[in-house]
């Protein structure tokens, strides 16, 4: 589908999409930040809404939501990734989004909140909102790393993501994720965001996927062998 996307400014950019007549993208319910008055919107896929330029050529543009980076991602059958939950922006009509991961994080004292990582499949273009600098790790099969689980920005869907507790006296800081960090297992690639933000600091959306979809509780990827 040759839709042609342009990255406006830099420190908070802007993903604008120009779309042909006939040609549609699919993003969240009314988290568009401008669009042309050719731009039509229908509810589509997964809770989704689709976006249709009707009659003649439109542009729609989305924001990212704090000052970072806007990654574009191609999506194959063999190339599937893992995206934090509040990080996709819009795709074209064919990927397919599901919960790749899904768990309850929280301390014996604090109320617990949901952390959930989305899995783009299918075939097409998707776009990415990171927050801060992105940095890469590449992880060879049998190696991990350790992380945060709100600095977890994408991954190859060939990682394997599970949760970890922290001891209680190794808990110092405050929140309802204090107690856990993610263990991040290859083979496969990361890309990790500097400026995490919790999914709790943004207004739920109005349609979810990650709420309508069943998850895959406690890990993403492939099975560890053996």
């Amino acid at each position: 589908m040759p839709v042609h996307d342009q990255l406006l400014g830099s420190r908070q950019p802007v993903l604008s999409i120009s779309l042909e007549a006939g040609e549609s993208i699919v993003a969240e319910t009314a988290e568009f930040a401008w669009m042309t008055d050719s731009i039509q919107m229908a509810p589509g896929p997964g809770g989704l809404s689709a976006y249709t330029a009707k009659g003649s050529a439109g542009t729609i543009a989305f924001a990212s939501r704090l000052p970072g980076s806007i990654l574009c991602l191609e999506i194959a059958p063999d190339r599937e990734y893992l995206v934090h939950r509040r990080g996709f922006l819009a795709g074209t009509p064919d990927i397919e989004i599901t919960t790749g991961f899904q768990q309850l994080l929280g301390g014996p004292t604090v109320t617990t909140e949901e952390f959930a990582l989305r899995r783009l499949g299918g075939r097409g273009r998707a776009w990415v909102d990171m927050s801060g600098d992105v940095v890469r790790r590449d992880l060879a099969a049998g190696t991990s790393l350790r992380t945060h689980p709100w600095h977890i920005g994408i991954a190859d869907a060939s990682v394997t993501v599970q949760m970890a507790e922290l001891p209680e006296t190794a808990a110092t800081h405050s929140g309802n994720d204090a107690h856990h960090f993610a263990v991040l297992s290859g083979p496969g690639s990361v890309w990790l965001q500097s400026m995490p933000m919790p999914d709790g600091a943004f207004r739920p959306l109005a349609a979810d996927p990650a709420y309508d979809i069943p998850a895959v509780e406690g890990a993403a990827g492939p099975a560890p062998a053996g």
